[in-house]
Formats: structure tokens, C-alpha cells, sequence
């Protein structure tokens, strides 16, 4: 069964128009999911919408949106109204103007989508755009609207199709300033840096996300198969909390100390499991004989 895709439109460089689709590049279906449910009947239960004043459950048809100017005073806003605002560019994406990728704040990515050509009649306008922005090395910035408002969208290529990630506007970024400004500044030795940086050295990888377990995820799904099976869950004993550290540099010539350790007893494991992989193997036991 295809993917459902979450949008459906045209992509437009100047001229060339090309019909396209986008499909989420996340998911969290797989995720454990919880509802509320009733504890003396095992029932589910539903939420209701109570006017906040009479505490009566509200009607749907009675249902609207409103905008509070002040304390408790709202101006209702009719959906058609809505409509009225909506943009033009609800199912085209317009490629404004490319720029380089390291120019793009982390902070302004949102959220991913994956981008594909809808239908074979747009394929071939499709790749051409796709194959300039690889040819040039840049990212195109387009705008697309999504749940009646109006985005930027972040296109690249990726693959055979294009990656869109969609960008915050300036006034949703907090700046650091407010957050780092307590930050004090203390005297940093060479040593401290040298050290730390061996730390890292030793750390050294590459990112690779199957390395990456959800433990949380992983915990949950093993309390809810337990909890089935009429097993009782007991809270585990508290983790010790670390020490504080009284002198910066011993702590760091520990850790690598420690890091050290581990690599030499790594390595010592992973000798004697060749070893044993060795004798294990007929002819290495025939030859041994």
C-alpha cells in the first residue's frame, strides 16, 4: 500500500512547474501510546468541552474560535473569515532564491518532508530542478502553506527526490542572550583544554542513528507486557548522585585514565572471542592436532 502523502501540489522555479507530493519525514506511530480510561471500569474516556463560566458541556455546533483581546474578552472569529485570508500559494511551492547551507541557523529547522514528483508527467522538470541544486551546491527557500498558514520551506536534494524542512519565522527563535548572559567566565588552563580534548579524541565517531536506542521507549513497552501478564512493576532504587568534583584536572586525568581501561579490556575481549572463533573452526582444530 503507497504512503498517503500529507500534501499534494506544484513546485515552481520561475517557469517550470512540476506537480509534486510531500510526505512526512517523521513518524511517531511506533511510539507506546497511552489513553485515559475510567480505573473503576477499565473504560475509556472521552474529553468534553465545558463553557469555563456555567461548566455545561458546549455543543459542537456551538463550538467556534476567538481571540481574547483582554481578560476574559474575546472577539469571535468565523471560519469563512479565515478563508477570506488564505493565500494564494495554498498548493504551489515558489522557489524564492538559493542560498548556501551554512548560512541557515539550525535554530530556524522545524519539521521534515520528503519531496516527490506526482505522476510520471512532471518527472523529467522535476529532476532538472533537483539536479541544478546539486550542481550548485545550494539550498532553495520556497514558501508553501500548510494548515492554512503560510511557510518558508527549506528544499535539497536528497536521494532522487528533495528534502523540505520547514523553517520558524525570526520572532519564534528565542535569542541566547536572555539564557547565556549568567553565564560566568572563569580562567581556563591549557592543561584543562588539553585534557578535554584528549577526552574527545578518544570519543571520536560518526554519527550513525541506529546507535541510538530509545531506552525510555524500550522500558515502556517491557512494563506494559509485564503489567499484561499480571507481574507487579517495583520502582527501582535510586541512582547515587555524583560527586561534586573538587579539582577540575584530576578529574579529567581520571577520566582518561578510565577511558584507557576500557579500551585495553575492549580489546582484550575482542581477542579472545577471534581466538575462540579460530579454535572453534574444523580445520584450525585438525591443524592444532
Amino acid at each position: 500500500m503507497a504512503p498517503r502523502p500529507y500534501w499534494k501540489g506544484y513546485l515552481r522555479l520561475s517557469l517550470v512547474t512540476c506537480p509534486v507530493v510531500l510526505y512526512s519525514a517523521a513518524t511517531q506511530a511506533e511510539r507506546t501510546h497511552f489513553h485515559m480510561i475510567n480505573k473503576e471500569t477499565g473504560n475509556r474516556l472521552h474529553q468534553q468541552m465545558v463553557d469555563e463560566e456555567t461548566g455545561e458541556v458546549v455543543e459542537k455546533e456551538n463550538k467556534g474560535r476567538g481571540y481574547e483581546l483582554s481578560k476574559g474578552k474575546y472577539v469571535e472569529i468565523e471560519p469563512e473569515e479565515l478563508e477570506a485570508i488564505q493565500l494564494e500559494s495554498t498548493r504551489t511551492i515558489d522557489i524564492d532564491t538559493f542560498v548556501p547551507s551554512e548560512e541557515i541557523d539550525k535554530r530556524y529547522y522545524d519539521h521534515a518532508y520528503y519531496i516527490a514528483p506526482d505522476g510520471k508527467t512532471g518527472v523529467e522538470a522535476f529532476a532538472v530542478i533537483r539536479d541544478a541544486m546539486k550542481d550548485k551546491d545550494r539550498i532553495a527557500l520556497a514558501r508553501i502553506v500548510l494548515s492554512h498558514r503560510e511557510h518558508v520551506i527549506a528544499l535539497e536534494p536528497f536521494g532522487k527526490g528533495l528534502l523540505g524542512t520547514t523553517l520558524r519565522y525570526e520572532y519564534e527563535v528565542k535569542s541566547e542572550k536572555e539564557f547565556f548572559q549568567g553565564i560566568p567566565s572563569p580562567k581556563i588552563t591549557k592543561e584543562m583544554v588539553s585534557l578535554a580534548s584528549h577526552i574527545l579524541d578518544t570519543k571520536a565517531g560518526h554519527f550513525d542513528a541506529r546507535k541510538f536506542k530509545d531506552q525510555y521507549e524500550t522500558g515502556l513497552k517491557a512494563l506494559v507486557r509485564r503489567k499484561a501478564k499480571g507481574h507487579t512493576i517495583e520502582a527501582p532504587e535510586p541512582e547515587p548522585q555524583p560527586s561534586n568534583v573538587i579539582n577540575l584536572v584530576d578529574a579529567l586525568r581520571q577520566s582518561i585514565q578510565g577511558s584507557k581501561e576500557r579500551r585495553a579490556a575492549s580489546k582484550t575481549a575482542s581477542g579472545r572471542k577471534k581466538s575462540t572463533a579460530r579454535a572453534s573452526k574444523p580445520g584450525t582444530r585438525r591443524k592444532a592436532a
